[in-house]
This record gives structure tokens, sequence and C-alpha cells, in this order.
């Protein structure tokens, strides 16, 4: 059976898994990510690599970085996160651990894994929009992963939804992120916590409205808490629009919505649903892609990436 690792390099972690042929991790291992330095963190996914190396014959390393990487799958053009600027990171890594190295976004790394042995795996088609700090998102068409010319394709977080909007960290304006992601449902929860129907997410945080966090908003919306769900059903609403946009473009059969927000399920799918039909266009004359939430969670970077480096 082929082995393959895949690694999912973040600002904070760096994690790695041994991957077999039908998406199945064997081992896992973590590691810090000295995200400042970046022949550290080469050496620190190296390091991972040999450690899970020593106990599985390893063919090949797929590595998913959350950056812009190139058409060719090996130079890490920009890392917003991560130190990396014009980086051959394939080159650098291929001299540590002496087996191929391919190198690609991470959200294209999770949208491959979950069409492989995801939730996309019924599909030839699929969108992926991650929903954690920012959005992000990888796109399957026909089967294969849709990278564009330069490799950059499915930045969908920057699609403008606001024309003059909301100041993004990319230096635009307006962006989806800023709209539909978990950095924007803890900033509309922190702005309006001073209002009476906050008062439960308050005191949860201490009434400290610095101290509120998404996983918190998700725990008393589950709990039922009323402030907390319409938070979430605001951020569903523009990413049911975003996502409505996109379909006229793609026309995925599957959309799967992933990240860390997703952790909401139907609280946040439902608005997203309800949002996406009422953007869609032509609804009533087209088939309409079903959205899903993502099945892999966390490891769908490092399966993705695995499987990549095998092909």
């Amino acid at each position: 059976m082929t082995l393959t690792c895949g690694v999912d390099v973040g600002g904070t972690k760096i994690a790695g898994a041994v991957v077999d042929t039908e998406g199945k991790v064997l081992e896992e291992h973590r590691v810090e990510s000295p995200a400042t330095d970046t022949e550290a963190i080469e050496d620190a996914i190296a390091g991972l690599v040999t450690e899970l190396g020593s106990r599985h014959r390893i063919e090949a390393v797929g590595v998913g970085a959350a950056g812009y990487v190139s058409a060719s799958r090996s130079v890490v053009m920009f890392a917003p996160n991560l130190a990396w600027r014009d980086v051959d990171l394939k080159s650098e890594l291929e001299e540590r651990v002496h087996v191929p190295v391919v190198v690609e976004n991470d959200a294209n790394s999770a949208a491959w894994g979950e069409f492989r042995f995801g939730a996309g795996a019924d599909a030839d088609d699929l969108l992926l929009v991650t929903v954690g700090t920012g959005v992000g998102g990888g796109i399957v068409l026909d089967g294969g992963l849709f990278r564009g010319s330069f490799g950059a394709a499915a930045e969908i977080g920057h699609l403008r939804v606001v024309p003059g909007g909301r100041p993004c960290g990319c230096g635009k304006h307006g962006c989806l992120e800023q709209y539909g992601s978990g950095r924007a449902l803890v900033k509309a929860a922190r702005d309006a916590a001073d209002r009476p129907e906050a008062a439960a997410l308050l005191a949860a945080a201490g009434n400290d409205p610095d101290k509120i966090s998404g996983p918190m908003i998700t725990d008393l919306a589950q709990a039922g808490d009323a402030f907390a769900r319409d938070a979430l059903a605001e951020i569903g609403r523009w990413l049911g629009e975003g996502i409505a946009s996109l379909a006229a473009v793609l026309d995925p059969a599957v959309v799967v919505i992933g990240g860390g927000v997703s952790d909401a399920g139907d609280l946040l799918l439902d608005p997203i649903r309800d949002a996406f039909r009422e953007h869609l266009t032509a609804r009533e004359h087209r088939p309409e892609a079903e959205i899903r939430r993502a099945t892999l969670g966390n490891r769908a970077g490092m399966i993705g990436a695995a499987d990549l480096a095998r092909h």
C-alpha cells in the first residue's frame, strides 16, 4: 500500500499525517509553527516528516500552505501569516526529506480531500467554502482541482460584496470575509454586547466584550440563545449571497462548508441555504447545488495534500 504524508502549515501549528490510498489517517503528529523564520519552518516540517517516516514508509509529501502557491506547485509566492515570500519550498524540502514534495494552497488541499474522501465524494464538481478567521475556498471541476493560470484561483474570501465597504487585510474594501467570517461574527457580537438581548453572551464572557469568542457564540446558539443565533444567521446570509454569485460562474453540483465556524451546523448552514436560494440566478429553471457540511474536519487539508502528492 502506497503511503504519503500530508502536512498542513498554519501560523500557529504544523500538523502532519501519514495517509493511505483510501484517505485513512494512520498516524498524526503536530508541532508548533515558528511562523516568522522561514528556515525554522522548513526544519520543523522536515522534522515532522522524518519523525513519521521513522515508523512508516512514506513515498511522497504534500504540503498545504496558507498562501499563494505557484502554478508549478513548488513556490510559495506569498503567505500572509508566515514569513514565506517567493520561497521554493518544494526544492528546500526535497533536500531535507529525500522524497518528492508537492506544495499546494491549504484550502485547495482541503477541497481535494473533501472531494476525494469527504462530503463531495459522490460529485464531479465541488466548491469548498472554509469559514474560519477568514473565508477561503477551493474548486474542483470535472474531477480536477481548478487552480487558475497562475495558481491563485478560489480566493473567494476576497470577492467584493459591498462596494466601498469595510477595509480588508488584502488592501481592498468590501470583501466577503469582512462580513461572512469568524472574525466578522466576533466583531459584530462585541460591537452589540451592550444591548439587552446580548446579556447572556456578555455574561458568558465575564462581562468583558473583548473576551467574546466564536466558539462561545456557537455554544450559546446551540443552547437556544436568540442573539447568538441571529449573529450566526447574519454571516450565513452573507455567505449564501456570495455562494450564489459564485454558482452563477462555476455551477457546482455540491457546495461544502468547512472551517471552524461550520461547527455551528445547521445554525449556519440553513441561513446560507436560504440566502443562496434567494439570490441564485434563474433558480426556478435550473438544478440547485446541494450545500453540505464538511466531514473531514481539520484533517481535510492533510488528507487532501497527501492524496495530491500521490497523484
